[in-house]
């Protein structure tokens, strides 16, 4: 029997003014599907996670003065939370524009061989997806680029 409460690794919370309407919003754009919803005696959310893939990430409330949505930063990020795609990035990005989402970085081919896109939620996060669509090695990445790149994944790293 599997742990129904086991994470992978790493997870991110990210926090919303309305956080209802995030889960519902996520849901539609992204394809995120809710996974756990607490709320208080008030009806108000407490906490909630949401899957994609094998991934998660928590949506929350601004709780205290030290968490705080972009709405109330002037629109500023101080992250950006990525999403790997198995598939499907050309429509994933079509579903969230038809969704509402801001595209703040167009859907393009990048050197090192994802299709990437980035996304502005209606409170500001922004989201960045990617699909890996070529396998490319380090060398060819560093000539496409003008880059110098350690660690890539056909070279350990600090082997220069």
């Amino acid at each position: 029997m599997t742990d129904p409460f086991r994470r992978p690794t790493f997870g991110s919370a990210v926090f919303y003014d309305d956080p209802f309407a995030a889960l519902v919003w996520l849901e539609a754009a992204f394809g995120f599907e809710r996974t756990m919803v607490i709320t208080d005696a008030e009806g108000k959310l407490a906490h909630s996670e949401m899957g994609y893939g094998d991934g998660y990430v928590m949506i929350g409330p601004i709780w205290n003065d030290d968490v705080a949505s972009p709405r109330q930063l002037g629109g500023r990020n101080t992250q950006t939370v990525h999403v790997q795609l198995t598939d499907g990035i050309d429509a994933h990005c079509a579903r969230a524009e038809a969704a509402g989402a801001v595209i703040v970085r167009p859907l393009a081919t990048q050197f090192y061989g994802d299709r990437t896109y980035c996304a502005r939620d209606p409170e500001g996060h922004v989201w960045s997806f990617g699909q890996t669509v070529a396998t490319v090695g380090r060398a060819e990445a560093e000539a496409a680029s003008g880059l110098t790149i350690d660690g890539w994944p056909d070279q350990p790293a600090g082997s220069r």
